[in-house]
């Protein structure tokens, strides 16, 4: 899998149309996307996501949900904590087989 595809934020960059068609490098590569909290965070601390993270509740993170990221979550209509939440559950490989097949980027696939 492409890890790589996976927003620091949960969403999959690899099913987004702009980056399909190689209008967009994704959050990993994008260098403009400095102004992003969340990808910083996860880059200082050599994190893939926020899936990974230790030191705090992602539901409680000030990184996490601060204005710009409500903002674009509302926006796009994401749910990033859900995704985050599925990416603890089954993992990295799985998340984004489950993300690829449904073609979501914002949204988790949720098995019951």
């Amino acid at each position: 899998m492409e890890i790589d595809e996976i927003a620091a934020c949960g969403l999959v960059c690899g099913v987004c149309r702009r980056y399909r068609k190689g209008s967009c490098p994704g959050c990993r590569k994008y260098e403009k996307a400095a102004w992003c909290e969340v990808r910083t965070c996860c880059r200082e601390h050599g994190w893939t996501s926020c899936a990974d993270c230790t030191q705090t509740s992602v539901a409680q993170c000030r990184k996490f949900n601060g204005f710009v990221s409500k903002v674009f979550g509302f926006v796009f209509r994401s749910d990033r904590l859900g995704c985050v939440e599925r990416i603890r559950e089954v993992g990295y490989d799985a998340y984004l087989e489950e993300m690829r097949s449904a073609g979501r980027m914002n949204r988790p696939v949720t098995k019951k």
